[in-house]
């Protein structure tokens, strides 16, 4: 239990200090819009966003902020409970980088604005003394860089509405916390579909509202 906890700390503390690092480089040397060319599917562009991963913007920032900090707390304790419960190596590795990407982009919200000086096409920003930034707390900007324009084309001129306008796949810019989510939850998907089946077994254990029935309905039957 013990290797099995150090484990998911030093997952979840390896992918912030990356994602931070990575951010706070792009912030503080680059303009709001500027992209820097690797190869012809991948940019390092700058660019921020008040919302969810991936750019999206539907709710409200500074309830989107409350949101990911209810979000990580209780994604925090179910993972505690799995250790506890001695469930998979594999299953703890993909729910810790789920919760290390969530919380990558809420220290952008939560210190970003305090500390650095708002990002322009114009001019890079810098570190100020915390406080006097150019947000109140949790209503920093996330930063995003990674673009993977893998394909550039036009639409069929028989396709309706977007017909002869040209697109690019994968146009979305992200940055390293949004990576890890992703990966994790793939990953959950695809080789942790007996686990997830347990999630409420796992609560219930862990409010002590578990039963030896339950206990015998959840092992594996044998086959030979």
């Amino acid at each position: 239990m013990k290797r099995k906890g150090l484990l998911a700390w030093i997952i979840i503390i390896a992918i912030l200090i990356i994602d931070q690092l990575i951010k706070i480089h792009v912030k503080t040397t680059m303009t709001i819009g500027e992209s820097i060319r690797i190869t012809d599917w991948f940019y390092i562009t700058f660019i921020e966003n008040n919302g969810m991963a991936w750019g999206m913007t539907f709710v409200n920032k500074l309830f989107l902020s409350l949101l990911r900090l209810v979000a990580v707390s209780a994604i925090g304790w179910f993972i505690w409970q799995v250790v506890r419960q001695k469930g998979r190596t594999m299953y703890i590795v993909f729910l810790s980088m789920v919760l290390a990407g969530a919380a990558g982009n809420i220290l952008d919200s939560l210190f970003y604005g305090l500390c650095f000086t708002a990002s322009t096409p114009y001019s890079v920003s810098y570190a100020v003394p915390f406080g006097s930034g150019y947000a109140g707390v949790l209503m920093g900007k996330v930063v995003d860089m990674f673009y993977f324009p893998i394909i550039h084309s036009t639409w069929p001129s028989w396709m309706p509405l977007v017909g002869g306008e040209s697109f690019t796949f994968f146009s979305p810019v992200f940055n390293f916390a949004d990576a890890s989510i992703t990966t994790g939850v793939i990953c959950l998907l695809l080789f942790c579909s007996k686990d997830l089946a347990l999630i409420g077994a796992t609560i219930d254990k862990a409010r002590g509202k578990y039963t030896r029935k339950d206990e015998k309905a959840d092992k594996p039957t044998k086959t030979v």
